[in-house]
């Protein structure tokens, strides 16, 4: 099936833009050391990545002057998925990487990081104070018996303190795992207890939306709940004394101390990140120093394009993996900016003046808080200088077209703007952000290198232009090295390889463009299949949520025992309106307009708010299952869900319709 004609790139980067990239000199070395292609700009690149997989990999190592301590055996000493095997036989060490650039005589008084809280007044601290800090927090935690393997956990928000705590713990080769302190003692327990910690990083609390919010109770419960730890560090973020047997932060990071890196197999365990676990435990997923250091050298330094000078930010708390990507900044010598609070106080523009104060170049954040600005209407460019802005990046959820259009409307005419998908999965993007590639609304941009993104039918054929299954068909040195606690690897296989053996399957519906652009459709576990034709429920709530009544929707699309389908709609109103027969008729005739009539819900219902995970996704299948009749209990985990008496609506629902067909 071939398209038609190409529309109107609503970005295109200049032919200064394209040359100055780190991807375009990229190309130009490894075409000559390594054989890639010196002509036909990105797509020959990637071509050549997924093709000579193992040459590519070699040449990202080289490129960005990979430490490996110990010389590695081949690249890819299995290739097959799940279980490949990257790097055999190299050691090297995640840390050492990211602190590089205080060796630098010339930088080491520059800012690594910039943290900004809710006054918006940023305060820096040097890359020379930074690796003092990793030293002295590394000798202390060597101290209180950690060795290489055991897990550090932090219930920490986005703070300087938190980035200390996970380098340190990288530089002793324990495992790092966070959860954000907003997490409730049920959801961090969810997720710690299963890999055990022997120290817990806390705060006494933390400030969102000008307000102070205690936690002293539940780390009383975390610790009470988590016998495997031998040692709390308590900062003091609100300003209480350490509780008695707690280490206090201040005295563990103020020695002088060289840090001490351990060296590590390629494959050691650097983090355990978590599924949301809406429906069970969330899955802790494990991915390695090596894969990480290599992957994100790539996705940062190559596709986002950063590097010294930079000021990378991205809105996100250590509760999502977007926090460790952020993190990863200090790889390319960027300066990350951590900030700390609501992403909307003390307005909902709040975002844009820290990008201001910060001198942010690529500004992150998610597709829904630019609607959330458009709908606001908050005019970024008009109110703040954002002339050092090269990209705005989101991720979360797809970014519909009228988010392109704001972007480029209200923050430059020339920006370019990478909506971004991978996943926790991954700890990285299989497409989004290429500075030399033109940029069409609706669209991320292209596959990421390294990455054979495949859009799949239901017989495993790869399509063009059709929606598919997002597959890859590659290993790539970022997935899972295994699941905590999965000792025969089943549920990790599960996961993923069960659809395709051998094939990642990531459960997103995609259409890959014959310009090799991606169009993300939405969760293929949580499809609509009306009259045998699948659709992505993204789709619906872009062209939904245009209509200013609309806050936020959700569609859900249930099989019926007599064979039917129905397909409900479920809206949150924008304040003061009111779902009545004309609003319904318009939302019904917007998408039918849109979309398609296959596209139009059954029925419009208004609820008091749509339920999300921790990390702010909206919460399809267990809805759809609570629908179904299925048991509260068993639909959800409640510790996964940012409000569990929303579920109680659905539940009732069910109930009712249930009641209704007897």
């Amino acid at each position: 099936m071939t398209s038609a004609a190409s529309p109107a790139p609503l970005w295109e980067p200049d032919a200064d833009r394209i040359a100055a990239a780190h991807v375009t000199r990229f190309q130009a070395w490894a075409a000559e050391r390594y054989g890639a292609p010196a002509d036909g700009g990105y797509p020959a690149l990637h071509d050549w990545s997924v093709t000579e997989l193992e040459t590519f990999w070699t040449a990202v190592a080289d490129w960005f002057d990979v430490r490996f301590s110990t010389p590695y055996e081949r690249v890819l000493g299995d290739r097959a998925m799940p279980g490949a095997e990257w790097f055999p036989g190299a050691t090297l060490n995640y840390a050492e990487h990211a602190l590089r650039t205080a060796e630098d005589p010339a930088r080491a008084d520059e800012p690594a990081l910039l943290h900004v809280d809710e006054t918006q007044e940023p305060t820096p601290l040097s890359w020379a104070e930074l690796r003092r800090q990793v030293g002295s927090l590394a000798e202390e935690l060597r101290a209180v018996g950690v060795r290489p393997g055991d897990r550090v956990s932090g219930y920490l928000p986005n703070i300087p303190q938190a980035v200390v705590a996970f380098l340190a713990s990288a530089a002793v080769g324990a495992v790092w795992t966070s959860c954000a302190p907003d997490f409730g003692a049920r959801s961090v327990l969810d997720r710690f207890q299963q890999i055990e910690p022997v120290v817990l990083f806390t705060v006494d609390g933390y400030r969102y939306g000008g307000k102070e919010h205690d936690r002293t109770g539940t780390v009383a419960e975390l610790r009470a709940e988590l016998p495997t730890l031998r040692a709390v560090v308590h900062i003091p973020l609100l300003g209480t004394p350490a509780p008695e047997g707690a280490l206090d932060w201040s005295a563990l990071t103020s020695a002088d101390t060289e840090p001490v890196f351990e060296q590590l197999p390629f494959a050691h365990p650097l983090w355990v990140l978590y599924s949301s676990g809406t429906t069970g435990l969330p899955k802790a997923i494990v991915q390695s120093q090596g894969g990480i250091l290599l992957e994100h050298f790539k996705q940062l330094g190559l596709h986002c394009d950063l590097g010294p000078g930079d000021r990378f930010f991205w809105y996100t708390s250590t509760g999502w993996m977007m926090w460790n990507f952020l993190v990863s900044g200090l790889l390319t010598g960027t300066t990350i900016v951590l900030y700390d609070g609501s992403p909307g106080y003390p307005d909902t523009g709040a975002q844009w003046g820290i990008a201001e104060r910060t001198g942010a170049t690529l500004f992150g954040t998610s597709a829904a808080y630019v609607m959330a600005c458009r709908k606001a209407d908050v005019h970024p460019a008009r109110d703040h200088d954002l002339s050092r802005i090269a990209c705005v990046a989101t991720t979360g959820s797809p970014l519909p077209p009228d988010g392109f259009r704001w972007l480029h409307d209200e923050v430059a005419d020339d920006l370019w703007i990478a909506s971004v998908s991978g996943g926790t999965d991954v700890c990285t993007c299989f497409a989004g952000a290429v500075p030399t590639l033109p940029v069409h609304i609706g669209e991320l941009q292209a596959a990421c290198l390294g990455t054979d993104l495949q859009a799949w039918d239901p017989q495993g054929e790869p399509v063009i232009d059709e929606v598919g299954e997002l597959v890859v068909t590659n290993p790539m040195p970022s997935m899972p090295v295994k699941f905590w606690n999965d000792p025969d690897g089943s549920r990790y296989h599960d996961s993923y390889f069960d659809m395709y053996p051998g094939v990642w399957r990531h459960g997103d519906w995609i259409t890959l463009t014959d310009r090799g652009s991606v169009v993300i459709h939405g969760r293929s576990d949580a499809t609509l299949n009306r009259q045998g034709v699948r659709m992505g429920s993204a789709d619906i709530y872009e062209a939904v949520e245009r209509l200013p009544e609309i806050r936020e929707s959700l569609v859900i699309g249930l099989e019926e025992p007599d064979g039917g389908y129905w397909m409900p709609l479920f809206v949150h109103l924008a304040e003061g309106a009111v779902l009545d027969d004309d609003l319904r008729a318009r939302i019904k005739a917007t998408i039918r307009q849109e979309l398609s009539p296959r596209h139009v819900p059954d029925t419009v219902i208004q609820v008091p708010a749509v339920p999300h995970t921790l990390t702010g996704k909206r919460i399809e299948v267990p809805v759809k299952r609570l629908l179904q009749g299925t048991e509260l209990a068993k639909a959800v985990n409640p510790g996964s869900v940012d409000n569990l008496e929303l579920l109680h609506f659905y539940e009732s629902l069910a109930r009712e319709r249930r009641a209704n067909r007897s």
